[in-house]
């Protein structure tokens, strides 16, 4: 096959009934659409990557165990590989990739003696249309077209199962940081809302004359400061979480900068040691060997000195680290009053609320007894407005 490459402008290609062993020499051949291989002794496939135009390939009767290597073959239309030694499906599930495929012959392969291997290649290969020489008969067409669905249904399932998942874990991790910001539950009416919760004449005090003015007021105004507590208390929280972690980095590499001066200084002193004592072995004068011995006397008392003071720094260092970290959170905390007084806010906006709503009842209970109300309202509105 290696005198090929003469014959770059080739399109059908017929190398059928020789001894092939390895397929090579196919480079420069980039037109082939057809190229037939059939009756060889193939055994991998193989050299094929440049023949990007190939539509047509034959590989029948040879030695392959695995359809493998052409991917850049995305413009197959036919593959003929049967009589081979093809025995796994995953070789089925490799074809998927090709969506140009209609024909496909695998007959005479050990995985055509699978169970259900028809319905297994027409469901991973839903566009072929012929399969073994055969075209692809209604019923198998059905039962891919069924389990294709049902594929899909199963697919668009899990799909939305996932997203509820994402989004079910986002809102918990959103209220989670709510809570953390002392603000859960004040992004939006909930507050206004709650002030009817257990209030089982809200619903009838709403269908008084001039609470439809109320309601639309209100609610927005207590939504305003809800929201506006809301932004300050997540803004505080970042910076707060920003704090601990600039007081938490700080301190750790204030901690591990002492340990590892602290560990050099010991051992120098611990290498400086061990060889004073392999020195002294080999001094047989008594008053040279005194002087040395008091020389690492005051050495090991320099080391403590220097440790001492070491850890002295570190103290102060902590210190100064901790006075900025409670001085933030000093601040921090002044922030808070905010909160206070919007809160004070929310509270006057709820009473001024109340207030208006009995003076809209107790007016409107006026009217019913002096029969000057315009429009009927149920007594047992009319009882509870006098509440």
């Amino acid at each position: 096959m290696s005198h090929q490459w003469h014959f770059p402008s080739l399109t059908h290609l017929q190398l059928d009934n020789n001894v092939i062993e390895r397929i090579e020499g196919l480079e420069n051949l980039t037109n082939l659409i057809w190229l037939d291989l059939s009756f060889n002794n193939i055994e991998v496939i193989e050299g094929l990557d440049s023949l990007v135009k190939l539509q047509d390939l034959s590989l029948l009767n040879n030695r392959i165990s695995v359809i493998e290597n052409l991917d850049a073959l995305q413009n197959l239309n036919i593959l003929s590989i049967g009589n081979n030694s093809i025995a796994q499906l995953d070789n089925v599930l490799y074809l998927k990739q090709f969506e140009n495929l209609r024909t496909l012959n695998l007959a005479g392969n050990p995985i055509c003696d699978e169970e259900d291997f028809k319905i297994f290649v027409a469901t991973h290969l839903p566009d072929l249309v012929y399969l073994d020489y055969r075209l692809l008969d209604e019923q198998t067409v059905n039962i891919k077209r069924k389990t294709a669905a049902a594929k899909s249904q199963e697919l668009l399932y899990i799909e939305l199962q996932w997203q509820k998942a994402i989004e079910a874990q986002k809102i918990t991790e959103d209220l989670q940081l709510h809570k953390d910001a002392f603000v859960e539950y004040l992004n939006g009416p909930q507050l206004f809302d709650s002030m009817f919760a257990e209030d089982p004449h809200a619903e009838k005090l709403a269908l008084l004359p001039g609470i439809d003015t109320l309601l639309e007021t209100y609610p927005f105004e207590m939504k305003a400061l809800c929201v506006q507590i809301f932004v300050a208390g997540l803004s505080q929280h970042a910076k707060r979480t920003a704090e601990m972690k600039s007081f938490s980095t700080g301190s750790h590499e204030a901690v591990t900068d002492n340990q590892r001066e602290a560990a050099e200084m010991t051992a120098d002193f611990e290498n400086s040691r061990r060889q004073k004592i392999v020195d002294m072995q080999q001094i047989a004068d008594a008053d040279l060997l005194e002087a040395r011995i008091t020389s690492c006397h005051e050495q090991a008392g320099r080391l403590s000195y220097n440790l001492g003071t070491l850890e002295l720094y570190l103290v102060n260092v902590l210190e100064d680290i901790f006075q900025v970290y409670e001085w933030n959170v000093s601040e921090s905390v002044g922030g808070f009053i905010q909160y206070v007084h919007t809160f004070a806010r929310c509270r006057d906006l709820e009473n001024r609320y109340h207030q208006q709503q009995l003076v809209i009842a107790l007016a409107t209970l006026e009217k019913v007894v002096k029969s000057e109300l315009e429009e009927n309202i149920p007594d047992d509105l009319a009882t509870v407005s006098g509440k």
